[in-house]
């Protein structure tokens, strides 16, 4: 989506009334922020462009900056929807440290997905619930989506990636709700099938295990360029696709070493550090095209969305012959999967089958947040829905017409309470006056 143009004269942006910036200049800092440059850094940047423009505009400090942007998501999570039949939510959790977790739920009407062959993007979602909390159950989980509904109205599909909370919770919404389907996430489903192949395997270990030590032994040494990637400790049955391609790239690389690599580095080492990825050769064959048959089916579901007729489409677009029995079987699971969740669409309904986009704008939120992301939920987790918000002077200007700087404090008190970093300023105070 093309971003509208900035309505920004340096010298008629005049503020309306109890604002002290005007609309286009709080506009522009907030497509910074959503692009990626830090709070802290946008008035350099702006101070920047000033110079260059030869622009006169009075540079907003960063707390200004972080207040617009919890305003806008305030107004994105408080604004009214419109109540409709043909909604979908997409549900998860986000943790950080401590014992909170927060529940979004974020949704797109069925009649505004995008044109197929089109993944979902953030500007597509509206937010519709944003709950941090320190305990969640699966009654609770089912309150808050039964208070979602008075946002929405019923939701035709929920899509989640099975937390046992959450499905817990959406199990008690369907019994008084009987026309909600719910949509198993494809990507969390893939990884549950590699996990199920994997997980026990000792020659799967022993993978791992070489690659930890592999990347202990060559990191601080001329070999550093070819360090594998570090494992994840969550989710690492999603994230497998990066060490594969590193394990085919350096098994060619020891196979027939570039010239240039040979100056870097002699062949006596790349043996001495690596020759044990010989012995895989066949399994990284394997294992890397199971990761291409997740990747077809998770690419697939995500621009094509759950229909019926989808599983015929699908196996269609694999690759034909593919060379492992083992390939085959998981093909034929994750069809079959998809099959099945095609039965819940009606006619020539298009589900979303992904919170892919989602966990998307988790990730975004905790670039955002930066540092602070190591400390538990802030007032910035507020912002959660400027990211989902068009950029349009428009839109901001009505969001902060509609929330207020005492409606956002009065929304932190209320749902974060007393934040870790609050925690930790009263305890450290405490400890350095008793010193």
């Amino acid at each position: 989506m093309t971003a509208a143009p900035l309505e920004l004269d340096a010298c008629e942006d005049v503020p309306p009334s109890n604002h002290g910036y005007g609309m286009a200049t709080i506009d522009l800092f907030l497509r910074l922020v959503k692009e990626g440059v830090s709070l802290r850094c946008v008035p350099r940047v702006l101070k920047v462009i000033c110079e260059a423009f030869g622009w006169s505009m009075d540079i907003p400090h960063w707390t200004s900056g972080r207040l617009w942007l919890m305003r806008l998501g305030h107004a994105m999570l408080t604004m009214p929807l419109v109540q409709a039949d043909d909604w979908a939510w997409l549900v998860d959790h986000s943790v950080q440290i401590g014992t909170s977790k927060c529940l979004a739920v974020v949704g797109i009407r069925l009649q505004d997905m995008p044109k197929v062959g089109e993944s979902l993007q953030h500007h597509d979602l509206q937010l519709i619930a944003l709950l941090p909390s320190a305990s969640w159950t699966g009654p609770d989980v089912d309150t808050a989506l039964e208070e979602a509904v008075k946002r929405t109205g019923v939701p035709r599909v929920i899509v989640t990636d099975h937390g046992s909370d959450l499905l817990s919770g959406i199990r008690l919404f369907q019994d008084r709700h009987v026309e909600t389907a719910e949509i198993y996430d494809v990507k969390h489903k893939a990884a549950c099938l590699l996990k199920h192949r994997l997980q026990n395997a000792a020659s799967w270990q022993e993978f791992q295990r070489q690659l930890g030590q592999t990347r202990s032994a060559v990191q601080q040494t001329e070999l550093g360029f070819l360090t594998p990637p570090a494992t994840k400790t969550k989710a690492r049955y999603m994230n497998l696709e990066s060490q594969l391609a590193w394990a085919e790239h350096v098994l060619e690389v020891m196979a027939n070493p570039p010239k240039q690599v040979l100056e870097w580095t002699t062949a006596a080492r790349l043996q001495e550090k690596l020759s044990w990825l010989t012995d895989f050769e066949e399994s990284v064959a394997e294992w890397s095209e199971w990761q291409q048959v997740v990747n077809l089916a998770v690419s697939f579901v995500n621009r094509q969305g759950v229909y019926r007729g989808m599983a015929k489409e699908l196996r269609a677009s694999l690759p034909r012959p593919l060379a492992h029995d083992s390939s085959r079987s998981l093909a034929k699971e994750l069809i079959d999967f998809l099959k099945k969740q095609a039965r819940q669409a009606k006619g020539t309904e298009r589900l979303p089958g992904s919170t892919e986009v989602l966990e998307s704008c988790f990730g975004k939120l905790k670039q955002l947040e930066k540092q602070q992301a190591r400390g538990g939920f802030t007032g910035l987790l507020l912002s959660f829905g400027a990211i989902l918000a068009q950029s349009t002077t428009q839109i901001v200007k009505g969001a902060l017409q509609h929330s207020s700087c005492k409606a956002v404090y009065q929304w932190c008190a209320k749902n974060l309470g007393t934040t870790l970093f609050a925690q930790r300023k009263i305890a450290f105070a405490g400890a350095t006056k008793a010193g």
